[in-house]
């Protein structure tokens, strides 16, 4: 019995539910990383030998791709906004690419597509920070328009697999001894410029004042909405290097290749403990979250069920994940 209460009688604090909310609340990282070991751990029991360096690769190859468009998930999170149009500029930006290589060359089309990238992230970022227009509609909005323009650039231009740079099939499928992918000497760098940006700038301190209190905000002197037009600008470039990375990884330039990733990659934001609400969250905690959604998706293929099924189980397993989370760290 002495285990279970104090000197005074009273329960033992580290045992009640509360204490261990607490101590999740201030340490996040730890049940999320628990969870990625009990999926790993999982995959392994269900396909005994599947956890591997080969597998490992595997995984973080198609971690990488969802991070980064995940890491714009994060930051206009952080402000209360969401970035849906992240999958067609990612998709456009690989498409204008490979539709350069052929003919003025990987390096102009790298170029174009960033600017074209800046140019849809402006627009964007005007409209919600200037015009006030709701991140959801201004964004959705957006993707609509990038998408019929890449259809426009689509009929006078002819793309086939071939036209992906062989600089992108090699940093989005190749690995270093077949272990270490190569696409992590992109993302390694990207996350660090989120990583520092969001903790030790002066620029990241205000996207969560935005997200915590917009009014405040205001009031303090923050110019809100070149905070707002900075950042979807910065969000439409990571969507743009994502999309580079996507061809690479398929070997497809298509105007609709990345549409698919936009759900996951709020989802991997959300379960790393970013809140829809604005003001808390971090991007450290996003890469975790983007690794359990791709050990899932792994998990699930390797359990040989349809399509459909999958789809299923995948959705219903991140709603329970983001219910369960939320419950063990007391977040709302």
């Amino acid at each position: 019995m002495s285990g279970l209460a104090s000197a005074s009688g009273a329960p033992n604090p580290w045992l009640t539910a509360a204490a261990w909310r607490g101590l999740f609340r201030d340490r996040p990282m730890i049940p999320l990383l628990g969870l990625l070991a009990v999926l790993v751990v999982i995959s392994d029991l269900v396909r005994p030998g599947i956890v591997s360096p080969e597998w490992v690769s595997v995984i973080l190859r198609a971690a990488v791709l969802l991070a980064i468009l995940a890491g714009c998930q994060t930051l206009t999170m952080l402000t209360g906004g969401i970035d849906l149009s992240v999958g067609a500029v990612a998709s456009m930006s690989g498409f204008v690419v490979a539709s350069f290589a052929a003919g003025a060359g990987t390096p102009t089309g790298i170029v174009v597509a960033l600017v074209a990238a800046a140019l849809a992230g402006f627009v964007t970022g005007i409209g919600v920070g200037v015009f006030r227009v709701h991140p959801l509609i201004m964004t959705l909005g957006m993707s609509f328009v990038i998408l019929g323009l890449a259809n426009v650039w689509q009929l006078q231009s002819v793309v086939t697999s071939t036209g992906v740079p062989p600089a992108f099939r090699w940093l989005g499928s190749q690995a270093f001894a077949d272990v270490v992918p190569f696409s992590l000497l992109v993302f390694l760098p990207v996350a660090g410029l989120i990583l520092v940006a969001l903790k030790l700038t002066g620029y990241g301190r205000l996207l969560y004042a935005i997200g915590d209190n917009p009014v405040a905000a205001r009031l303090s002197g923050a110019r809100s909405w070149q905070v707002l037009v900075v950042l979807y600008v910065v969000s439409a470039l990571l969507a743009a290097v994502a999309g580079f990375l996507y061809s690479g990884y398929t070997n497809v330039a298509s105007v609709t290749l990345v549409d698919s990733a936009v759900l996951p990659s709020v989802a991997a934001a959300v379960i790393g403990g970013t809140s829809i609400l604005g003001g808390r969250g971090g991007y450290g905690g996003t890469i975790v979250g983007t690794l359990i959604l791709t050990v899932i998706s792994s998990l699930l293929s390797s359990l040989g069920y349809p399509e459909a099924v999958r789809q299923i189980l995948f959705g219903t397993i991140i709603v329970a994940v983001a219910a369960a989370y939320t419950r063990v760290t007391g977040e709302a």
